[in-house]
């Protein structure tokens, strides 16, 4: 090899693809990770099913936003000796329902999240800077763990994600209605603005659940891309969440299994297992369907539309 760069350890016999993929001794290190499966089932359900009021109310952007605050939490909660879990919900929920009531109309709620951000961003920077602890568990608030999910967390874990699905399966049909038609189900008497805001504050949940396993900068692999990917493939309001719950849980557990006999977080993993799952189901879509074809444009309209 030339250049001034000397070759990295290993490099020579495989040693970055071993840093990547690498099972050896895996089935002892599968018995390790039996909360974190448990947990990445549990997101899997939660991110699907959240994930598709966020693609048909288009918040994608506020999912961002929410996991920087979440972020914050999570890292002064770090900072100050206290639970992880505890620290990201507060985060999360402060910033949810900032987005809910002072971002009611799409030019607001897009200013309140560019806000936030930056700031949720800054704090939690501040926070992990004056952290003088272990450097892993700074990094893994940000690109996710898999090991590090003890009982303590799983009950949070459990006990939130309970939380959130009680309050979706509540929620769903008004919700619906008010995503998808938002003037006609006013009109019927519907509380849209009350709907929004309580679907703003479950979503923060779901994403201060799903910063625990896979860090607070990717947390849109998992209530977004899979939604999307689903809402690309399908419009009926049955297979629409099952399909994103099932791309969810390939997502997760497909995540944690590969990051498992790796020294990678968890993270690039989920993300790029999502990323494929969407980009096949656009090549599928693509190949059934033309860009002029009503079934297309149906489609169209329940993974992007959604009140501005």
């Amino acid at each position: 090899m030339t250049g001034p760069w000397p070759p990295a350890d290993g490099a020579g016999d495989g040693g970055v693809w071993r840093q990547i993929f690498n099972f050896e001794n895996y089935g002892d290190l599968l018995a390790l990770v039996h909360n974190s499966l448990l947990a990445g089932a549990l997101l899997g359900l939660v991110g699907g099913l959240a994930g598709v009021f966020v693609i048909m109310r288009d918040l994608p952007f506020a999912v961002h936003g929410i996991s920087e605050l979440s972020f914050a939490g999570a890292s002064a909660a770090l900072l100050l000796g206290v639970n992880i879990v505890a620290g990201s919900i507060v985060g999360s929920l402060l910033a949810a329902a900032a987005i809910g009531v002072l971002g009611v109309r799409a030019r607001d709620r897009n200013s309140i999240i560019g806000i936030l951000m930056p700031f949720g961003l800054g704090l939690g920077v501040l926070f992990l800077s004056l952290y003088k602890g272990r450097a892993a568990n700074k990094f893994g608030i940000l690109t996710g763990q898999i090991i590090a999910v003890d009982t303590p967390q799983m009950a949070w874990l459990l006990g939130t994600s309970v939380v959130v699905l009680a309050a979706l399966v509540f929620l769903w049909r008004p919700l619906t209605f008010a995503s998808v038609d938002p003037e006609v189900a006013e009109a019927r008497g519907l509380p849209v603005r009350t709907l929004s805001l309580a679907f703003m504050l479950v979503l923060g949940l779901a994403v201060a659940l799903c910063v625990q396993i896979v860090g607070a900068l990717l947390v849109l692999a998992l209530l977004v891309t899979p939604a999307a990917a689903a809402a690309r493939v399908t419009a009926s309001p049955v297979l629409l969440p099952v399909l994103s719950v099932a791309f969810a849980l390939v997502a997760m557990e497909g995540g944690i299994l590969l990051a498992l006999g790796s020294t990678i977080p968890i993270s690039p993993y989920v993300t790029t297992i999502s990323f494929f799952i969407y980009l096949g189901c656009r090549l599928a879509c693509g190949r059934r369907a033309a860009p002029g074809d009503p079934a297309r444009a149906r489609l169209d309209r329940v993974g992007a539309a959604g009140p501005h």
